[in-house]
């Protein structure tokens, strides 16, 4: 039998944003799960096939727990080991970044600040986030702090 794994609070090993192609458009890596940038793309390739016709928001693959939404020509994930509760790590994180309620969903996830870049949108598009990139970095810098 293996050991029992330490406990540990970094619960995200990825945050990735791909367009309707599933081209890479903002990602950011947590750990050393996919050290380079070759097995990150093939990763990122493999996710999108799985998803982007898929109807669900939560995938299992490679033995990872993969948190997703769409939103206009854009998929969001957050990726997690597969011992993850993926709504401890995964909801409030695609939450911000792909929005269905308007402020409502920053809200409700800790973020009621109307600053925030998001917080007037209903949905997400890929040529306001090209547009707004500088504020998505900083985003997802918000959401997770070093996995």
């Amino acid at each position: 039998p293996s050991a029992p794994q330490e406990p540990s609070l970094y619960t995200v090993k990825a945050l990735l944003i791909l367009d309707s192609l599933g081209q890479r458009l903002l990602a950011k890596y947590y750990d050393g799960t996919f050290p380079t940038a070759k097995e990150q793309a093939a990763f990122e390739r493999s996710i999108f096939s799985k998803t982007h016709r898929a109807g669900g928001e939560i995938a299992c693959l490679e033995g990872l727990t993969i948190v997703y939404r769409s939103s206009v020509d854009l998929f969001f994930y957050v990726v997690g080991g597969c011992q993850e509760n993926e709504r401890c790590f995964g909801m409030a994180g695609v939450q911000v970044l792909a929005p269905r309620t308007g402020p409502q969903a920053l809200i409700g996830s800790g973020c009621s600040d109307n600053s925030h870049p998001l917080a007037h949108r209903k949905e997400v598009e890929k040529r306001w986030l090209l547009d707004n990139m500088e504020g998505m970095f900083l985003v997802v810098d918000e959401i997770v702090d070093r996995g």
